[in-house]
């Protein structure tokens, strides 16, 4: 069974996006071995300077990059990454499960992005959309993607 990990800036905090978060947690569980790790996301203040954001995505970044687990393949979640079709995601995850990495990790990042170390070390980068989404909605898109894909892989109707 695939190890497949989220790691994720900020907490869910809103009721809906947490029961939906669930509700795939759940479907999940009979596809692959799934860990959530949330991580703190970096206090700012209200109209911060492009310091103190540099700063914060390093330290969100230096905290994502102890949570990676040995012999893993990283997945970056950036505007600036790949748009794959659900499809595409269906063959890469299948191809991931069958190559020499142990882990399949998904990086989420907070409100600003992902530190560019980060996205460098990533083997890829997936971008949801060219819009622009709330970092608590996307963890759920990312679910129900992964769902999807494993769906997908099974020839299941839930894709249609």
């Amino acid at each position: 069974m695939a190890g497949i990990t989220l790691i994720c800036v900020g907490k869910l905090k809103e009721k809906f996006y947490a029961e939906a978060a669930a509700e795939y947690v759940k479907r999940l569980s009979g596809y692959c071995r799934l860990s959530i790790v949330e991580l703190a996301e970096q206090k700012l203040p209200k109209t911060p300077s492009a310091g103190e954001i540099e700063g914060a995505l390093e330290k969100e970044g230096a905290a994502i990059r102890g949570k990676i687990p040995p012999s893993a393949r990283v997945v970056a979640l950036c505007v600036e990454g790949r748009m794959r079709s659900s499809q595409d995601l269906a063959r890469m995850i299948g191809g991931w499960q069958n190559g020499p990495e142990k882990n399949l990790v998904f990086v989420i990042g907070g409100s600003y992005g992902l530190h560019p170390s980060v996205k460098a070390a990533a083997a890829s980068q997936l971008s949801m959309s060219p819009m622009t989404f709330p970092h608590h909605l996307a963890r759920v898109m990312l679910l129900e993607q992964i769902y999807r894909a494993f769906k997908i892989q099974e020839g299941g109707d839930y894709h249609k």
